[in-house]
């Protein structure tokens, strides 16, 4: 080993950027995940991200992968005998604008067999980038209300006191609309999971 590696101290890493829109959502098409004939009850998801102070991110990134309206992923991984939808694309990405809000044209998901079997409750599968995270933070959002949510193996790993923070809810003022804020850090975080069990 030379002396110059001898000496080299690692220093801090740093985060540069974001620059999502080169590339990545440099417009909206990614967030338009069901097509006019796709199958299953059609909404918007609006996704709202804060920081601890409850103010907006604006240039977050959101990635959604989800089952179609039957319950199968586009996936070779999923090797139930069904038929993905060819209507619907199952993955979603956009750029939060200057209030951190996106909203994602998709489908109600199916749902989907647990690692153990069961059937888990609908959901959608997120992955959040943004300023600060060198690495992507994942959880999953579900649907308040929804008989199901009592039997997800996952959600019952949740405290009951942080399940509100995985929960979409229906907008009274924009019909089809579901609304779910992510927040980052501090009071009320959003939960977040192993990415590989998400």
């Amino acid at each position: 080993m030379s002396r110059e590696e001898k000496d080299y101290v690692p220093s801090g890493s740093q985060t540069v950027g974001p620059f999502f829109r080169i590339g990545l959502t440099p417009d909206g098409s990614l967030g338009k995940m069901a097509a006019e004939k796709a199958q299953g009850q059609h909404i918007r998801l609006r996704v709202i991200v804060l920081d601890s102070d409850g103010v907006g991110i604006p240039d977050a990134m959101i990635e959604l992968w989800q089952a179609d309206a039957n319950g199968k992923y586009n996936h070779a991984a999923d090797t139930q005998p069904k038929t993905f939808d060819p209507e619907f694309t199952g993955f979603g990405r956009l750029e939060s604008d200057q209030n951190g809000e996106m909203v994602f044209e998709t489908v109600l998901p199916g749902r989907v067999p647990g690692p153990d079997g069961n059937l888990q409750a609908p959901h959608i599968n997120v992955h959040v980038f943004s300023r600060g995270i060198l690495l992507h933070s994942s959880t999953r959002i579900y649907f308040a209300g929804d008989p199901a949510n009592e039997e997800d193996a996952v959600l019952r790993l949740v405290p009951a006191a942080r399940k509100e923070t995985l929960m979409a809810h229906p907008d009274a003022t924009r019909p089809g609309t579901w609304t779910i804020t992510l927040r980052m850090y501090g009071k009320d975080e959003t939960v977040f999971f192993d990415a590989q069990r998400s």
